[in-house]
C-alpha cells in the first residue's frame, strides 16, 4: 500500500518532459488570416434574342389598388361594381420604362439566369451570388427597377390566362419579336474567368431564358420565349461605353 502512495506522490510531482528545439520547430505556428480585395471586373455582352421577349412589369396602378384595399380593411370586402377594363393601358402599364423614356429589362433577370445556368456546369450557385452584378443602364420611372434597354420593336400580345380562383381571363403583354441588348456583367475574377462568364451567360440565353414563358419558368415547363445568344463580349478597361441609342 505505502509503494502505491509513493509512486502516485512520484508521478505528481515529476516534471513534464522537456521540448527539444527539433520537436518544438515542427509544431506549426498560427498562421495570420490575408484577405486579399475584390478582383472586380466588368465585361459587356452584345445579345441577340432568337425568340420574343415578354415583358411583365407590376403596374403603379395595381400597386395603389392593392393600397387602397388594405387600407380600407373590412370594408374593402364589400362588393364593388365592376368597372371595365383598360386593355390599351394595362399593356401600356406592363412595360418597364426608364426615367429617360425608353423600354427596358429588368436588371436582375440576366443575374438570375446567369446563376440559374451554374446548375448545368457544377459552380456553385451560392457562390455566383457573390461573384457577378449586372450594371444597370437606368431605373424604371415608377418603382425604380433597374433596368438593361432593350432594342427592337414592341407590340401587345393577347394571353389567355387561368386566375387564382380557377376564372379564365385576358392578359395584355409587351412582346418584342425582334430585339437585341448590350449587357454590362461585373464579376469577381478570382472566381472565374471572362471565357467562364461568357459561356455562362450563352448557356443562361440558350437553356434559361428570362421574361415571360421562359424556359425556366417557375411555374411552367414555359412558351420558349426569353431565349438569345452572346453575339460578342469583352473585359471593359476604363469607362463604361454609352448603350443609350435607340
Amino acid at each position: 500500500m505505502a509503494t502505491r502512495k509513493s509512486t502516485t506522490a512520484r508521478l505528481r510531482t515529476a516534471e513534464p518532459p522537456k521540448v527539444t528545439a527539433e520537436a518544438e520547430a515542427a509544431i506549426p505556428t498560427k498562421q495570420q488570416l490575408r484577405i486579399s480585395p475584390p478582383n472586380l471586373r466588368e465585361g459587356w455582352f452584345a445579345i441577340q434574342g432568337i425568340a420574343p421577349y415578354v415583358g411583365h412589369a407590376f403596374s403603379a396602378k395595381q400597386q395603389l389598388v392593392m393600397e387602397e384595399t388594405q387600407r380600407a380593411g373590412q370594408q374593402a370586402k364589400v362588393r364593388k361594381t365592376r368597372t371595365p377594363k383598360d386593355f390599351e393601358q394595362l399593356y401600356r402599364d406592363a412595360q418597364h420604362v426608364s426615367e429617360a423614356g425608353w423600354l427596358g429589362i429588368p436588371a436582375s433577370a440576366f443575374r438570375n439566369a446567369v446563376i440559374d445556368a451554374c446548375r448545368l456546369v457544377g459552380f456553385v450557385m451560392t457562390r455566383a451570388k457573390l461573384s457577378v452584378f449586372t450594371i444597370a443602364d437606368g431605373i424604371d420611372r415608377n418603382d425604380g427597377t433597374p433596368l438593361v434597354q432593350i432594342h427592337g420593336e414592341v407590340r401587345p400580345i393577347k394571353l389567355p390566362v387561368r386566375n387564382d380562383n380557377g376564372s379564365a381571363d385576358i392578359r395584355w403583354r409587351p412582346m418584342w419579336s425582334k430585339w437585341h441588348a448590350r449587357v454590362v456583367l461585373e464579376f469577381d475574377e478570382d472566381q472565374l474567368s471572362l471565357a467562364d462568364l461568357t459561356n455562362l451567360l450563352h448557356r443562361a440565353g440558350k437553356q434559361v431564358g428570362i421574361g415571360e414563358g421562359r424556359p425556366n419558368s417557375p411555374n411552367s415547363n414555359g412558351l420558349g420565349w426569353g431565349r438569345f445568344e452572346v453575339v460578342s463580349g469583352e473585359a471593359m478597361v476604363g469607362a463604361r461605353p454609352l448603350v443609350r441609342s435607340q
